[in-house]
């Protein structure tokens, strides 16, 4: 068995994957979404940790993870890339695992549940499919942005991303892009050009994601966007077994940590 902390293992393209490991007890992945690295989904895994192997990912381009794709050739990116690190992470691990995917994590771990990967079940925090009113990310951001990260203009792609493919107000990105936080926000830019594909227009559950036979549990914050919520009801009429749940809190698309930690955990089996 893996000591626990940090492990970095090659994917198929050879890019080198981290991931931190703690607990024991069956596997379970986290992946966090866009702008995040590992910590993003930290929280929930620390109060399953006594319970469970959880393993969170630098997924590439993020935290300690490199990326073999230089930045003039972003927009060669293709999901499969991410589904072979995620492939890679649970090889070292010995899957079969369950893997809780945050944001545009969620719809990463679809795509991998749906090409074969060794995944047992899925929970989705607010994956933001464009269902129940809420709008995917244009067709072209993906584009866009692989163009402004080949001109080395990342703090452009960090601001172009968060107006038009999450929607903050220009004037809120302004007062961002002067705060200390900036540059953490540059160092992951490249990173959105993958995170715009997985969410490109029509940003619809694809037709293996709705052949899938395993369980899959949608999850939403209470206080959060409403579009966000309404997407997360919407999604399992799309999918074969899957069911909603609501936890209190995460105002703002953030993961209320103990209350998602209960359900995860009842979802799981509760072992």
């Amino acid at each position: 068995m893996k000591e626990d902390g940090m492990h970095t293992v090659t994917s198929a393209d050879g890019t080198p994957i981290a991931y931190e490991r703690d607990g024991s007890g069956p596997l379970v992945v986290f992946l966090g979404g866009a702008f995040n690295d590992r910590t993003a989904c930290a929280p929930v895994a620390e109060v399953l940790r006594d319970r469970y192997t959880v393993v969170c990912v630098d997924r590439r381009g993020r935290g300690d993870s490199g990326d073999v794709i230089p930045p003039h050739q972003a927009a060669t990116y293709r999901v499969e890339r991410e589904v072979e690190d995620l492939n890679a992470v649970l090889a070292a691990e010995g899957g079969p695992t369950a893997v809780f995917g945050f944001s545009s994590g969620g719809i990463l771990a679809l795509h991998a549940a749906a090409a074969g990967a060794a995944i047992t079940r899925v929970a989705l925090y607010e994956p933001p499919f464009a269902l129940g009113g809420l709008a995917g990310s244009a067709r072209d951001l993906a584009g866009k942005l692989a163009a402004l990260i080949g001109d080395g203009r990342r703090g452009d792609a960090v601001a172009t991303m968060q107006i038009e493919g999450i929607g903050l107000p220009p004037e809120t990105v302004e007062q961002i892009r002067r705060s200390p936080m900036w540059p953490q926000l540059e160092a992951v830019a490249q990173s959105l050009v993958y995170d715009a594909t997985l969410t490109a227009a029509p940003n619809l559950p694809t037709a293996a994601m709705r052949a899938l036979d395993l369980d899959v549990l949608v999850l939403s914050g209470s206080e959060t966007w409403p579009g966000l919520r309404e997407a997360a009801r919407a999604l399992p009429a799309y999918l074969g077994r899957a069911r909603y749940a609501e936890v209190p809190g995460g105002a703002g698309h953030g993961i209320p940590a103990e209350a998602t930690a209960k359900v995860l955990d009842e979802f799981l089996g509760g072992k």
